[in-house]
C-alpha cells in the first residue's frame, strides 16, 4: 500500500488508517483483532485510537478501545512494526467521568498518556494528539467564531510544554493535533519555532465529500508547514455509502443506533449525497470506494481513517486504495460540489 511521510518526522505511514472508535462499543474484541490482522496483513501500518473511545462515550467503556488494541500488541509481538496514535481529551462533551472532567493542562496530559501507554501496553505512543482544543472555537460543525475575552482555558503554551515533556522523556516520538482551526495550527507552529518545542506533523479533521471545509483555511497550511491532514470520517459517518437514502435505516448501522450523530443527514446533505452515489454507479464505481478514493487523492491528505464495523465493510474500504478517478468523474465531483458547497460542516 502507498505511504506518505508524517510531516517531517521520519516515520512513513500508509495512505489508509485503521480507525478504532468502534471498538467496545459495536465492535468486540475478537471482532477488533480480527480487523486488525486483515488491515495489518494488507500492509496498513497506521492505527489511529484515543482515550476516549469508544464512541459514543460511555464511564463504562471509556478506554475499552485502546485496552483491545493493547493486547493485540502484546499478543501478535509487532509493536515496533507500526505506527500507533492516540489522543488526549480536551474539555466538555459530557467527559465529567475522565478526569473531572479533562483538561489540557500539564498534569492532565501527563496522566492522560501514562493511562494510554498502559492500555496500550505499550513504552511509546508515535503520534499523541490533542483530540479537540480546550478554548472555544469552531469544530464539531459549529461555524461562525464569538470571541470570549473572559473566557478561562488553558494556554496553547501549556499545553505544547507538556508534550515537549513527554517526548523528551520518550513516551510520544511525535505529537499531532485534531479538530483545530488554521489559527490554532499555526500558534501551535508558532512557539515550537520560538521554544524548541515539538512540531505539529499531522491535523485529524473531518474531510469527506458533504464537508471539505479544511480546504478553505487548512489545506494550505497542509502544503506549507508539512502538517498534512489525516481525514476522519471520509464516507460521513457512513452517510455516502448511500444506504440511508430514501429514508432507510438499516439495522446496527451507525446513525440508525445513535441519533446524537446528525451531523451529515440534513435534508442538503441526503440531497447531495444522492447526487454523489448516483454519480458513482453511473461510471460503475461503488459508492464508499468513490468518496474515500477522493481523500486519497487529494495532495494535503497524509492518511485516510476508515472505520468499519463490519468485515465486508473493511474489505471495500481498503481497496479504495487501488482505485483511481478519471478526470470525468472528478470534474463531475466539482460540479456537484459548486450545487451543494459545504452541505454538512
Amino acid at each position: 500500500m502507498q505511504t506518505r511521510k508524517l510531516g517531517t518526522t521520519d516515520i512513513d505511514v500508509t495512505l489508509i488508517c485503521l480507525g478504532t472508535m468502534t471498538w467496545g462499543e459495536q465492535n468486540t474484541e475478537q471482532e477488533a483483532f480480527e480487523q486488525l490482522d486483515y488491515a495489518t496483513a494488507e500492509g496498513v501500518n497506521f492505527i489511529d485510537a484515543a482515550e476516549m473511545y469508544p464512541v459514543p462515550p460511555r464511564p463504562e467503556t471509556q478506554g475499552l478501545t485502546e485496552t483491545y488494541l493493547g493486547n493485540w500488541l502484546a499478543r501478535r509481538g509487532r509493536r515496533d512494526d507500526l505506527v500507533i496514535a492516540s489522543k488526549v481529551a480536551g474539555p466538555g462533551n459530557g467527559l465529567s467521568y475522565l478526569r473531572n472532567g479533562p483538561r489540557l493542562t500539564r498534569a492532565h496530559i501527563r496522566e492522560a498518556c501514562d493511562a494510554s501507554l498502559r492500555r496500550l501496553q505499550t513504552d511509546y505512543i508515535d503520534l499523541y494528539q490533542v483530540h479537540w482544543p480546550d478554548r472555544s472555537t469552531n469544530f464539531f460543525g459549529k461555524l461562525g467564531y464569538v470571541h470570549n475575552p473572559d473566557e478561562d482555558f488553558t494556554p496553547i503554551e501549556e499545553t505544547l510544554a507538556a508534550l515537549d515533556e513527554l517526548v523528551r522523556e520518550g513516551k510520544v516520538r511525535h505529537i499531532g493535533l485534531s479538530n483545530e482551526t488554521p489559527w490554532g495550527i499555526m500558534e501551535h507552529l508558532r512557539l515550537a519555532r520560538e521554544k524548541g518545542w515539538p512540531r505539529v506533523a499531522s491535523v485529524q479533521n473531518p474531510y469527506n465529500l458533504l464537508n471539505r471545509s479544511f480546504e478553505v483555511g487548512s489545506a494550505e497550511i497542509a502544503h506549507r508547514e508539512q502538517t498534512g491532514l489525516l481525514a476522519y470520517s471520509p464516507l460521513a459517518f457512513g452517510m455516502l455509502s448511500g444506504k440511508y437514502l430514501g429514508d432507510t435505516w438499516p439495522e446496527k448501522a451507525r446513525l440508525t443506533l445513535y441519533e446524537r450523530f446528525s451531523r451529515y443527514t440534513s435534508g442538503r446533505g441526503a440531497d447531495a449525497t444522492r447526487a454523489y452515489v448516483e454519480l458513482a454507479r453511473s461510471h460503475g464505481l461503488s459508492p464508499v470506494q468513490m468518496a474515500l478514493a477522493y481523500v486519497n487523492s487529494r495532495s494535503f491528505v497524509t492518511s485516510n481513517i476508515i472505520g468499519a464495523t463490519t468485515m465486508d465493510q473493511l474489505r471495500e474500504n481498503l481497496g479504495s486504495a487501488d482505485v483511481t478517478l478519471s478526470t470525468e468523474v472528478l470534474e463531475a465531483i466539482e460540479g456537484i460540489h459548486q450545487e451543494f458547497t459545504y452541505p454538512c460542516p
